[in-house]
């Protein structure tokens, strides 16, 4: 009964990533007169995978946000942790169908219309997002966004980018507006491995309101700039994709081009944090040069990741760097996230 009634509603179909659904009785369904079942059903929806086993790893209270948008259920399980119950109601089918894009759990009866403020009183832990403050009127972004972040941030944490999920639950606010969005990354390995200059730079690693994948990034030609999250910040294509060598960006490969991807989220891995390139203007002579500056944690991480690899592992020693030239940073608030 599930899948007619919701074939023709354009949330669920907007949704394009994993599910999991709880899946209630054609009776249980009949029994609710007052109920309107596309409704009831999509409250029944939350994107990504959740299994058996992963219920039963989230804390007591979990909420967790359905396909419509601000209504979360509740996980919650019994004391000796042998009953999982979504929205008090019991899962006594669990993992009844399972292809890795897919997840249902047969449940004993249905889940209760959701409340609007379902989402909004946090207890002991949250998947909703973005985390609401009790006197804050949330302001929800589109639909179809919130969704692709929550795709995102699922796929991503569970594939070796923690640390860049929580940036993107942290900057949540921010990156809700967009209308889409290319993040280059580092995996969590990389940046615990030296990397850390990464953690402080997320912003400079976002192009906002552009969906790039990586055949769109190989057709961009040299000194093509991509603007960034952070002010005034640009990257900017400094080799550009041919059978002789690979694009580089900001003197930087691509390692892992397309490393995730959705309708409005295109991520890609790359070796080492991006160094900055600065256009200025030499007052005396009045031409412009690129110059380059790098912290000295880039720095030393650059030289010592670079010693490592060679150039057909990805190296970007083998590049030319313009000469350093000392500016000053301005250090705003966001810390990089």
């Amino acid at each position: 009964m599930a899948v007619p009634t919701l074939s023709s509603e354009s949330t669920a179909t907007a949704w394009s990533g994993p599910s999991t659904l709880f899946a209630p009785s054609d009776a249980s369904l009949h029994s609710c007169y007052s109920c309107s079942v596309p409704s009831l059903l999509r409250e029944h929806i939350v994107p990504g995978l959740f299994t058996m086993d992963y219920l039963r790893k989230l804390a007591f209270g979990t909420k967790v946000e359905t396909l419509t948008p601000g209504k979360c259920i509740t996980v919650t399980s019994s004391s000796a942790n042998a009953k999982i119950f979504i929205g008090g109601v019991e899962i006594t089918r669990p993992d009844l169908f399972n292809n890795g894009f897919l997840v249902i759990h047969g449940i004993q009866g249905y889940i209760a219309p959701l409340s609007p403020f379902s989402c909004d009183v946090e207890r002991l832990n949250s998947l909703t997002f973005p985390f609401q403050q009790p006197d804050r009127v949330p302001v929800p972004g589109p639909a179809v966004m919130r969704l692709m972040m929550r795709d995102a941030i699922l796929r991503l944490r569970n594939n070796g980018f923690s640390i860049l999920a929580l940036a993107m639950r942290v900057k949540y606010p921010e990156l809700i507006a967009l209308s889409n969005m290319t993040i280059f990354a580092l995996d969590d390995f990389s940046i615990f491995s030296g990397s850390y200059s990464y953690i402080s730079s997320v912003r400079f690693h976002i192009v906002p309101n552009q969906l790039l994948t990586i055949a769109d990034l190989e057709r961009l030609p040299v000194g093509c700039t991509l603007p960034t999250l952070e002010s005034g910040q640009s990257l900017v294509v400094t080799t550009a994709a041919s059978a002789a060598a690979p694009m580089r960006i900001n003197y930087v490969r691509i390692k892992l081009p397309d490393v995730m991807r959705n309708l409005k989220i295109a991520v890609h891995g790359i070796y080492l944090p991006f160094p900055r390139i600065y256009q200025s203007t030499t007052p005396a002579a009045g031409a412009t040069q690129s110059t380059v500056e790098n912290t000295q944690a880039d720095s030393a991480s650059a030289s010592s990741d670079c010693a490592a690899k060679s150039e057909k592992d990805g190296s970007c020693a083998m590049v030319p760097v313009p000469p350093v030239k000392a500016t000053l940073e301005v250090e705003d608030n966001h810390y990089g996230l």
